[in-house]
């Protein structure tokens, strides 16, 4: 097992004024007092569970747009398009509440779908034809206005200080061990502790890794990121392409950067590696040399 101990990242804080809270028809929402709602534009809120960190409810927001309204729908009126991507890339889900987004013609602009993966809620909004748009992002009740996180919340790791961020010699001994005997020529690169205290390893060998392990250092499962082409680097958020920052910034809105590789074939760049956590739940989003998207692996 190889550590790489000069690896350093810089995060993206990614903040953008939301307002409310007009409610969405048939939605019940809630509005901090503390905002003008006249003097910015507005943002929608969905209730989808209550923060671990205290008894405030988490919302998603940006659910839909300024005169549409949101009417809640079962599962089975959800396009097949919606149902299949949700299987296809949150496997072993458990649906919660979806809902129609109606224009101020009654017509369908798309869908907004809140599901339970891996303990946390995940929202996620769909085109009228059921196409994937964007992960929606989440807050605590009190911090829908502003920066959409406070210190000691559940969002906390927003702040950009890594807190979360464990050094390899920190590691449990059952982690290291696990690493020793089964992939001793990684090189490891970065290691974070999430909030139910599981880890996840990003390391190379032949090829870029997420391993993840439950809190007692058990394997969880081990994911390769891309198949390996040539050279792969380690690189910071600040080596992505514009092209790339875009893309996540509008699809994972308020995301936390924790990890990017570049893959290279005969000295020409072919294409990137992004890991990053969406409130709560880990993606490595895949994109080409030009910072087109490819795929996404939800990690955790």
């Amino acid at each position: 097992m190889k550590t790489n101990k000069n690896s350093s990242i810089h995060i993206l804080i990614i903040s953008y004024l939301l307002v409310f809270l007009v409610s969405c028809s048939k939605e019940k929402s809630v509005v901090n007092p503390g905002v003008n709602a006249a003097a910015i534009n507005t943002s929608r809120a969905v209730a989808v569970g209550t923060s671990s960190t205290s008894n405030d409810s988490i919302y998603v927001v940006g659910t839909c747009a300024h005169g549409h309204q949101l009417d809640s729908i079962s599962i089975t009126g959800l396009p097949a398009m919606i149902i299949g991507y949700l299987a296809g890339n949150y496997t072993g889900y458990t649906f919660q509440k979806a809902y129609t987004d109606k224009d101020s013609s009654g017509n369908i602009a798309g869908y907004v779908v809140i599901i339970q993966f891996n303990g946390n809620p995940v929202g996620v909004k769909f085109d009228a034809s059921g196409n994937f748009l964007n992960v929606l992002e989440q807050r605590e009740g009190h911090d829908l206005a502003g920066e959409g996180w406070h210190k000691g919340g559940r969002f906390d790791d927003r702040d950009g200080k890594y807190k979360d961020t464990v050094s390899m010699t920190s590691l449990p001994a059952a982690i290291a061990a696990y690493f020793n005997t089964n992939y001793p020529q990684d090189t490891l690169i970065r290691a974070y502790k999430n909030r139910d205290s599981s880890y996840i390893v990003f390391s190379i060998d032949d090829g870029a890794f997420a391993t993840m392990f439950a809190a007692d250092g058990s394997l969880i499962r081990r994911t390769e990121l891309q198949q390996p082409r040539g050279g792969i680097m380690a690189i910071n958020q600040s080596a992505l392409t514009a092209a790339v920052q875009s893309y996540l910034s509008s699809t994972y809105p308020n995301y936390v950067f924790k990890q990017a590789f570049s893959f290279s074939e005969n000295g020409a760049m072919v294409g990137y590696v992004v890991c990053i956590d969406a409130n709560g739940t880990k993606y490595a989003v895949q994109f080409d040399a030009s910072g087109n998207f490819v795929q996404a692996i939800t990690l955790i």
